[in-house]
C-alpha cells in the first residue's frame, strides 16, 4: 500500500511514515496504521481502492470491489457443504498465482460449482470480483455477477513466485527423521485400525466439540482419521492418515466412506483386503511425544504401483548385498504371502492416541 501512495503522490518514502504517524497519534490510536494509511491517501487524492483493467495479485486490497485477475491454478480444495441454524450451502477454494503472488479465491454456493469446469495448471480469468481480508491476508471472492474463464486465448502467465514443488526424497524407514518432510517411502501395509470420524464445521473445518453431550444434525459435516502401519524391510511405522489419503487409499469416494461411519463392522473387510498392498507415501514425520516415537503423516498416497519398477528405483540407493532382499519383497508379493505384523499396541494407548490426534492441529492436511 506504501509503495502505492508514493508512486501515485510522488511524495517520499520519509513524509509519507510521518503523515501516517500524525494521523495515528491524531486518532489515538482508534484506527490500525493500514487505515491511517488509507486516510493519508485520501487527503492526497488517491483512492487505492479505485481500479481499472486486470489487476496483479501483489496490488489487491481488502475492500476492491469489481476488480479482475488472471492466475494461474495453482491448487483446487474439495467442495465443502454446510448447514447451520442461519444458513446452509456450499463453499468451494482455490489458489491462484500469477508472476507477483498468489491469493486463495472463495466460492460460494451456486458460484462454487464453478471449481468444476477447470482443473490445476488451468489459467483462468475471474471478473467482478471482490476482495475481502481474513486472518491478515487478501482473499477474493466471488458474487452474483462474477464470472470465470478458463485459459483465455492468447494469455499466459508465469507463477515465478512459486517454484515448483521439489521432487519427494525417497527414504528408508529406519532413515526417517523428526521433522523430515516431503519424502518418500515404499512400504507394506502390515496392519490397519478402524477409521475414527469427528464432527467439523463446513465452513472452517474445524472440529466441533459438543459440551453439552449433544448429537451431530442430521446434516453435519465429518471428517476422519485412520492409522495404520507400514513397514519396507528397514523398520515399520504408524502412518496417519486424514479424510482425501482414507479416500485415496481406499479407492472410494466421501459418501462410501462416510458409510464405515455407522457401520464399522463393514470395515473388518478392508482392513483385511489392505494387509499386504504395497503403497507409496509422500508425507512428513511427526514426533509423538506422548508414546517417544515417530510418526509418519500421509500427504500422498499413491496405491497402484508396479513393484518391480519401485525395487529398481531402491536398488539404485543400496549396496549390493541388499538387493536379495529386496528381490525377495517382490516375490512375496506376487505370492500373496502373509506380511509380518508389528506388535500390536493395547487399547489405551491407542485411545489416547486418537484423542491426540483429533486435536486438529494437522488438519491443514484434509485439503492436501
Amino acid at each position: 500500500m506504501a509503495e502505492k501512495i508514493i508512486e501515485k503522490s510522488g511524495i517520499s518514502k520519509q513524509e509519507l511514515e510521518d503523515k501516517i504517524s500524525k494521523k495515528l497519534e491524531a486518532l489515538s490510536g482508534l484506527i490500525s496504521k493500514e487505515g491511517a494509511a488509507h486516510i493519508v491517501a485520501g487527503e492526497l487524492g488517491i483512492n487505492l481502492l479505485q481500479t481499472e483493467g486486470l489487476i496483479k495479485i501483489k496490488d489487491i486490497l481488502a475492500g476492491m470491489r469489481n476488480i479482475d485477475l488472471l492466475g494461474n491454478v495453482i491448487r483446487k480444495y474439495e467442495i465443502r457443504t454446510f448447514e447451520n441454524e442461519k444458513r446452509k450451502g456450499k463453499l468451494a477454494r482455490c489458489l491462484i498465482g500469477d508472476e507477483t503472488g498468489a491469493t486463495m479465491v472463495v466460492f460460494w454456493n451456486d458460484k462454487a460449482d464453478l471449481l468444476e469446469t477447470f482443473n490445476e495448471k488451468d489459467t483462468i480469468k475471474i471478473k467482478s470480483v471482490n476482495v475481502r481480508e481474513n486472518n491478515g491476508r487478501s482473499e477474493v471472492h466471488l458474487g452474483d455477477e462474477s464470472s470465470v474463464e478458463v485459459n483465455p486465448e492468447g494469455v499466459k502467465i508465469e507463477t515465478t513466485a512459486f517454484a515448483p514443488r521439489q521432487a519427494a526424497q525417497r527414504k528408508k524407514i529406519s532413515e526417517l527423521k523428526e521433522n523430515d518432510s516431503n519424502v518418500e517411502i515404499f512400504a507394506t501395509i502390515v496392519q490397519v485400525f478402524d477409521p475414527k470420524f469427528f464432527e467439523v464445521d463446513a465452513q472452517t473445518g474445524k472440529r466441533i466439540k459438543r459440551e453439552d453431550g449433544s448429537k451431530p444434525g442430521p446434516n453435519a459435516t465429518f471428517g476422519a482419521v485412520l492409522n495404520m502401519f507400514a513397514d519396507d524391510g528397514s523398520d515399520n511405522i504408524r502412518v496417519v492418515l486424514w479424510k482425501n489419503q482414507i479416500i485415496n487409499l481406499l479407492g472410494v469416494d466421501e459418501k462410501k466412506l462416510m458409510e464405515y461411519k455407522d457401520n464399522q463392522a463393514a470395515f473388518e473387510t478392508v482392513k483385511t483386503d489392505l494387509l499386504g498392498v504395497m503403497v507409496k507415501i509422500i508425507g512428513r514425520v511427526s514426533n509423538n511425544t506422548s508414546f517417544g516415537r515417530l510418526e509418519f503423516v500421509a500427504q500422498v498416497v499413491i496405491k497402484d504401483v508396479d513393484p518391480e519398477e519401485e525395487i529398481k528405483k531402491l536398488e539404485k540407493q543400496k549396496p549390493v548385498e541388499e538387493k536379495k532382499e529386496s528381490e525377495k519383497l517382490v516375490d512375496e508379493k506376487k505370492a500373496e504371502t502373509p506380511v509380518s505384523q508389528p506388535k500390536k499396541t493395547d487399547e489405551a494407548e491407542l485411545e489416547d492416541l486418537d484423542e491426540e490426534l483429533l486435536s486438529l492441529d494437522e488438519l491443514e492436511d484434509l485439503d492436501d
